[in-house]
């Protein structure tokens, strides 16, 4: 897998945003090789693919505390906030960016989450040792 990215690239992308796990639309398109515009416009194409609980757009204030948690100038210059994707959210971003690179940065995502989980398994196993 030539596009398979490392997890140390994926998981500083991460964010806990309202409770969930999830990645901005900016991270996802840069991973992907797109820009955001593009991405937003195929996610707004096939809207009924993803619901509240896969997709959702910040609030002006959760950006700004994103922003200046992660203290990065790179998400400036946006008219809107971004929209956050949830793991369910991207596994359903495969499905409407069908290419070769999109497949496999999608399998490292995933696999990404699926390390969080057991990372965080880990440190509650040690907590109740």
């Amino acid at each position: 897998m030539a596009n398979e990215i490392s997890l140390e690239t994926i998981l500083p992308s991460i964010f806990l945003v309202r409770g969930v796990k999830a990645m901005l639309d900016s991270d996802l398109a840069a991973l992907y090789g797109v820009e955001t515009k593009r991405l937003n416009e195929q996610v707004k194409r096939n809207i009924k693919r993803f619901p509240n609980d896969f997709m959702f757009q910040l609030t002006k204030e959760e950006y700004q505390l994103l922003k200046s948690q992660n203290a990065t100038s790179s998400w400036g210059g946006r008219r809107t906030p971004p929209y956050a994707f949830t793991e369910h959210g991207i596994a359903m971003l495969s499905s409407i960016l069908n290419s070769d690179k999109a497949i496999e940065i999608n399998i490292s995502i995933m696999r990404a989450f699926v390390k969080i989980r057991q990372l965080l398994r880990e440190t509650d196993d040690l907590k109740m040792a």
